[in-house]
């Protein structure tokens, strides 16, 4: 049995801070750009990105994900708690961030830059997908250290207490979620993007990612303990497992939409 002790301030110098979830999202920002540029480098033939294109997005893409990750979270999960106390809608170091309004907001903003760049959108939404696990291996280990989105509780011998929650032996869901939706999807994603070359066809990688990330969600949300304020819809789906089935069904569109252009074409 394992009891979380782990403090959630890196450096408190009293007037400021820094936390590692703030650290989680900027190391996975660098990691994954250094990453998305090695894969430029190195298969440029196949994909035809300029580097400095991609350089370029990266700032529409930190919007998208601060943005659309923290006004996804206050939308999806705790709407009325932000209505009553706004001023919490901006202290994002203290957690609160959601992957699906993530998605959104880089969506959204990896298409108006290739609007105003006229550059191919699948294009640069493949190159995202291949380095997104990086970023969400990074964000569930801060979930971990933060003692947020905690598990079920269990008997397993590699359960753990979080003091700040109850006494009860918990899943490390987060740990969970970091294998499967960090190393797992990392792995997986990168294989169809560069061993099955699916980079030549794009959209394929982006429709995939939404598809098997969305499985690897919905397989840890088994574990994991529903929002108290939310609970289960029919008895039985978390919010999370919700929105999962939609990035699902929205991946497979993708995929299919692919598939019946080139078999059209």
């Amino acid at each position: 049995m394992i009891v979380h002790n782990l403090d959630p301030v890196l450096i408190d110098l009293g007037f400021f801070q820094i936390r590692w979830y703030s650290i989680a999202y900027i190391l996975g920002i660098i990691l994954g750009w250094l990453y998305a540029s090695i894969i430029i480098k190195n298969y440029n033939d196949i994909i035809n990105i300029n580097k400095a294109d991609f350089e370029d997005l990266i700032i529409y893409l930190v919007a998208g994900i601060i943005f659309g990750g923290r006004l996804g979270y206050v939308i999806f999960y705790d709407p009325i708690y932000f209505i009553q106390n706004f001023s919490e809608i901006f202290k994002i170091w203290n957690g609160g961030m959601s992957f699906h309004g993530g998605v959104l907001g880089v969506i959204i903003a990896t298409f108006i830059f290739t609007k105003i760049s006229k550059n191919s959108f699948f294009k640069f939404t493949d190159i995202i997908a291949c380095v997104a696990p990086i970023g969400l291996f990074l964000g569930r280990i801060a979930n971990f250290i933060n003692a947020e989105l905690f598990g079920k509780a269990t008997t397993v011998p590699w359960a753990v207490i979080f003091p700040n929650v109850d006494n009860l032996a918990r899943h490390p869901s987060q740990i969970y979620e970091a294998i499967l939706e960090g190393v797992f999807l990392f792995l997986i994603i990168n294989f169809l993007a560069i061993k099955n070359k699916l980079l030549l066809k794009p959209g394929y990688i982006s429709g995939f990612f939404l598809i098997f990330y969305s499985i690897a969600r919905i397989v840890s949300e088994n574990f994991r303990e529903a929002d108290a304020h939310l609970g289960y819809f029919f008895n039985y789906f978390s919010m999370g497992t919700m929105l999962s089935a939609l990035t699902f069904l929205s991946g497979c569109c993708i995929v299919f939409y692919i598939k019946n252009n080139e078999q059209n074409n």
